[in-house]
């Protein structure tokens, strides 16, 4: 063998050595819908949003728990509003022209939660949320799946739309 095919079958061999730098899979991400509540952001995953929808017309429904904000027509579809700020215990924020309901889906439960602003679509690396604050406790604790480098909170969204707070007489 000459020396000309010994240095490209040497290339070719240090060149198949190297260790592979493989993708990640897309199984490694979460694609989210991120919003504001207050000074805060959070994070749904996008699977469970059916629509973003302008804050209209609220008709309050008496007796139901203060986080409720009341009832709305969707195209022709009568949707519960809920303010997430107030079931997440957070501080309640003014709302504005920009504020927006994200309607939420997980089978047969389908709910509005009030948003103060969308900002936008966002792929969040699964290795990058980190657990949450170990302070936190009740409802904030269960319905959260983690919080990103940037302080983003992703809500497990599964968890918010099965919780018995959700239905009128149910667990408050």
């Amino acid at each position: 063998m000459d020396d000309k095919t010994k240095n490209i079958l040497k290339r070719r061999a240090a060149a198949l050595a190297r260790p592979q730098v493989e993708p990640r899979p897309a199984s490694e991400f979460v694609e989210t819908l991120e919003f504001r509540l207050g000074a805060e952001r959070f994070a749904v995953e996008t699977s469970f949003v059916r629509e973003v929808y302008p804050l209209k017309e609220v008709t309050p429904l008496p007796g139901t728990p203060d986080f409720i904000l009341g009832a709305m027509n969707v195209r022709g579809q009568v949707v519960t509003i809920n303010d997430l700020a107030r079931w997440l215990e957070l501080p309640e924020s003014a709302r504005t022209a920009g504020s927006k309901v994200l309607i939420l889906r997980d089978g047969e439960m389908e709910c509005g939660f009030l948003a103060d602003e969308v900002v936008g679509m966002r792929a969040i690396a699964c290795d990058e949320l980190e657990e949450t604050l170990p302070t936190l406790t009740g409802i904030r604790a269960e319905c959260l799946k983690g919080v990103t480098r940037d302080r983003t909170v992703l809500l497990d969204a599964g968890k918010v739309l099965a919780s018995p707070k959700l239905i009128i007489g149910g667990k408050q």
